[in-house]
């Protein structure tokens, strides 16, 4: 099995997300301290640290995703705006700076999800005002869709955009439709007039809209790589796994996970008991070349599953803190983990916060760590 490493100089604040660039070179870090840290391994290909580079926000980066290329990004935050940034001015501004950063659009509430199609050229971000962008990256232009909910979490699959909401709404919309529309109905920022409220396109109906078959609040979604389906995770320590086709819904399960049993103090009779403690599963990722999943707990926990033969493959040993982000390097060779306080035990402090709990572990995976296991 692989021996992980933890990444020097790691956020001051919590993690909200991480990603790999498209060339597996170069991880993007977003966290509450109002900063992206970029980490890569060209000191060593088997070891990521710091760059040097740490882009400057004025609030919060709540996600971020990489464009076609390693030297820009997207993020959605705080501050309402979907910003590009060209991380390639960082480096001349020295440890820390703005890079060179440009507003593709501004939501009305506080944006916490960003997704960057390759196939289509498309950047879809969400936002808690119940809306999500859609914007062309090669002319800046976009078009305002309105959500049937407030959004927890966006994934997309080479074809497809995932969203799943409040209300246990989970909308899959086909990114060739909103190619077409961006194209047709696109116009830039300015062109929104004084009230963007007015202008949002009400168009861009879902290809599917569905019923979680989570009960609870949904933290996470991750499309398959071979884009059959995808996978939920909630608040109440349980994983959903769902195909597109509607002819394969009767494979459709979910499972319980994240979970721990401990004992209870004793009762007045001296009796003790054993209480299931159930822990939110903040974060989903698939391996792009096995078709496994990751699942990232509470529990500082994570776990590998085979979506298809219904089969945990692997438990990594506990991190010591929450699992806030998990993600693949696009060629399969590494994982990385985000590790925040999460505050599930209500024992961590704010001070704990900023000290050592908040970490980032890297692993080069062996050749079959992650790969699936043959069904019973």
């Amino acid at each position: 099995m692989s021996t992980p490493h933890e990444v020097d100089n790691p956020p001051q604040e919590p993690i909200s997300a991480l990603c790999f660039s498209p060339d597996s070179s170069r991880l993007a870090v977003a966290s509450w301290n109002r900063d992206v840290s970029i980490y890569d391994n060209t000191a060593s290909p088997d070891i990521f640290s710091f760059s040097g580079r740490r882009i400057q926000y004025r609030a919060p980066v709540l996600d971020v995703c990489w464009g076609g290329d390693s030297e820009t990004l997207y993020t959605v935050g705080t501050d309402w705006d979907v910003r590009r940034v060209d991380i390639s001015q960082a480096a001349d501004d020295g440890a820390e700076g703005q890079g060179t950063q440009l507003i593709l659009s501004t939501h009305e509430a506080p944006s916490n999800k960003i997704a960057y199609s390759p196939s289509y050229g498309l950047i879809i971000s969400t936002s808690w005002d119940a809306t999500m962008h859609v914007h062309d990256v090669s002319n800046g232009k976009f078009f305002r869709v309105k959500l049937a909910a407030k959004p927890f979490a966006l994934n997309l699959s080479p074809d497809k955009a995932v969203i799943a909401m409040a209300e246990r709404k989970v909308s899959v919309y086909d990114l060739s439709a909103l190619r077409t529309l961006v194209e047709q109905v696109g116009v830039d920022d300015n062109g929104m007039g004084s009230n963007p409220a007015e202008n949002v396109f009400e168009g861009g109906s879902p290809w599917q809209q569905r019923e979680s078959s989570l009960k609870f609040m949904t933290r996470a979604v991750a499309c398959m790589p071979d884009g059959s389906g995808f996978a939920t995770s909630s608040i109440e320590g349980r994983v959903a796994v769902e195909w597109f086709d509607p002819e394969a819904q009767s494979k459709t399960y979910a499972f319980k996970c994240h979970r721990q049993t401990v004992s209870a103090p004793a009762d007045e009779n001296g009796e003790e008991t054993e209480l299931d403690v159930v822990y939110p599963v903040n974060t989903l990722a698939f391996h792009p070349v096995h078709g496994t999943f990751a699942t990232g707990g509470g529990d500082g926990v994570v776990s590998v599953w085979d979506a298809n033969t219904k089969r945990r493959v692997r438990q990594y040993q506990n991190m010591g803190a929450s699992v806030a982000s998990i993600a693949f390097s696009p060629d399969g060779e590494f994982m990385a983990v985000g590790i925040s306080p999460g505050y599930e035990d209500g024992q961590e402090s704010e001070q704990e916060a900023v000290g050592g709990s908040i970490k980032i572990v890297v692993r080069r995976l062996a050749g079959n760590e992650v790969k699936g296991r043959p069904g019973k």
